[in-house]
C-alpha cells in the first residue's frame, strides 16, 4: 500500500486548507502530453498508418496492441502505485515512455531504417512494438496523475479544483494539437509516402515539445504527495477487489464510460477518413473540422451547466422542455442515481 503518514490533529488541519492557485495550476498542467498526444493518436493514427503503405488490417493490429497493453498496463500500474507509491517516479518514467514511443510510431519505422528494409511485416511489428510501449507510459502517466488527487489535499473544494484544472487543460491541450495539424497540413503537402512522414513528424515533434514543457512545470512545482490519515482511521482493511464485483453500481458506472469511450473513440478515428476519402475536402479540414465539433461541445457542455443552474428560477415553459430533453439525452438524474447506490 502506498507510504502512510499518521499525522495529528494539528497537522490534518493543515491539509484541510484550500490549495493556493499556483499549486492547481502546477497539478492541472502535468497531464498535458498524455492529452495531447492522446488526441493525435486517436484521431490520426490509423490514416497516418495507411497513407504509409499499411493495409486497414495492418493498421488495426497497431492499434489494438496499443489499447491491449493500455489495458493491462493501468491495473499494474494501478496496483503498484497504491502499494509503493511514487506517483512523480511513476509520472516521469511514463511521460519518458511516451515522447519516445510517441516521435517513434509517426517519426517513422526506426527498425526498417536501421535494417534497410521495406517488409510491411516489420513495418507491423515495430509500430505494434511502439504502440505498446506508448500506452504501458500513458497508464503510467494518467494514473499516478489522478491517484495524486486525493493525496495532494484533504480539503474536497481543492480536490474539486484540481480535477477542474486537469480538464480545462486537457481542452487545451486538444485545441493545441488541432491549431498545430491545421498549420502543418495548411503549409505543406501529402503528395508522397515521404512527405506525408514528414507532415505527422512535425506534428509529433511540436506536440512532444509543447507536453514535455509542461511536465517540466508539473514536476517542478509540484510536490511529491503523501499519502495522510488520522489515527482513527488506521484500523480500517483494505477493500479487496472482489468487493467491486459484487456492487452493481460498478457494472453500471463501467458500461456507461465504455460505451461513451467507444463512440468516442470510433467517432474520433474515423472523423479524418470520412472528412479526406468521402468528402474529398482539403487536407486543412483533417484538423478543422475536428476543432470544430470539439469547440462546439464543450459549448453545448457549458450552456448545460448553465441551464441546469438557473433551472429551478425559470418559469419558462419551452426553457424547461428544452432542459427535460438535454437531460434525457444526456444527463443521469442526480436523486435517482444517489438511490441506487
Amino acid at each position: 500500500m502506498a507510504s502512510l503518514v499518521i499525522v495529528g490533529e494539528s497537522e490534518e488541519v493543515s491539509f484541510t486548507k484550500p490549495l493556493g492557485r499556483l499549486s492547481v495550476f502546477y497539478y492541472g498542467v502535468g497531464h498535458m502530453l498524455n492529452d495531447i498526444t492522446a488526441s493525435c493518436w486517436f484521431t490520426y493514427l490509423l490514416l497516418f498508418l495507411t497513407q504509409i503503405g499499411l493495409s486497414p488490417r495492418d493498421a488495426a493490429i497497431v492499434m489494438l496492441s496499443g489499447q491491449v497493453a493500455d489495458g493491462f498496463a493501468t491495473v499494474f500500474v494501478g496496483e503498484s502505485i497504491d502499494r509503493f507509491g511514487h506517483f512523480k517516479i511513476w509520472h516521469a518514467a511514463g511521460s519518458l515512455l511516451v515522447a519516445i514511443s510517441f516521435s517513434s510510431v509517426f517519426g517513422g519505422c526506426l527498425p526498417c531504417t536501421i535494417l534497410h528494409s521495406n517488409s510491411l511485416t516489420l513495418e507491423t511489428l515495430s509500430y505494434s512494438m511502439f504502440a505498446a510501449i506508448f500506452n504501458i507510459g500513458w497508464a503510467a502517466t494518467q494514473v499516478s496523475h489522478m491517484a495524486m488527487v486525493n493525496y495532494i489535499t484533504l480539503n474536497s473544494t481543492s480536490r474539486v479544483a484540481l480535477t477542474s484544472s486537469r480538464n480545462a487543460f486537457s481542452m487545451v491541450a486538444n485545441l493545441a494539437l488541432y491549431a498545430i495539424a491545421l498549420v502543418v497540413f495548411g503549409v505543406s503537402k501529402a503528395d508522397t509516402k515521404e512527405n506525408t512522414e514528414s507532415q505527422y513528424r512535425w506534428i509529433a515533434y511540436s506536440c512532444i515539445t509543447v507536453g514535455c514543457c509542461f511536465v517540466v512545470v508539473f514536476l517542478m512545482g509540484t510536490k511529491e504527495p503523501r499519502l495522510r490519515i488520522t489515527l482513527r482511521e488506521t484500523n480500517r482493511a483494505r477493500i479487496p477487489w472482489a468487493y467491486w464485483f459484487r456492487k452493481i453500481l460498478y457494472y453500471q458506472v463501467a458500461m456507461v464510460y465504455l460505451l461513451t469511450r467507444l463512440v468516442l473513440n470510433v467517432s474520433q478515428a474515423y472523423l479524418a477518413f470520412f472528412v479526406i476519402d468521402d468528402l474529398q475536402m482539403a487536407q486543412s479540414a483533417k484538423a478543422l473540422i475536428p476543432a470544430i465539433i470539439y469547440i462546439c461541445s464543450f459549448v453545448v457542455s457549458v450552456m448545460l451547466q448553465v441551464y441546469k443552474k438557473f433551472k429551478p428560477y425559470s418559469s419558462s415553459p419551452s426553457l424547461k422542455t428544452s432542459v427535460l430533453k438535454m437531460d434525457l439525452a444526456g444527463k443521469v438524474d442526480k436523486n435517482n442515481f444517489s438511490k441506487t447506490i
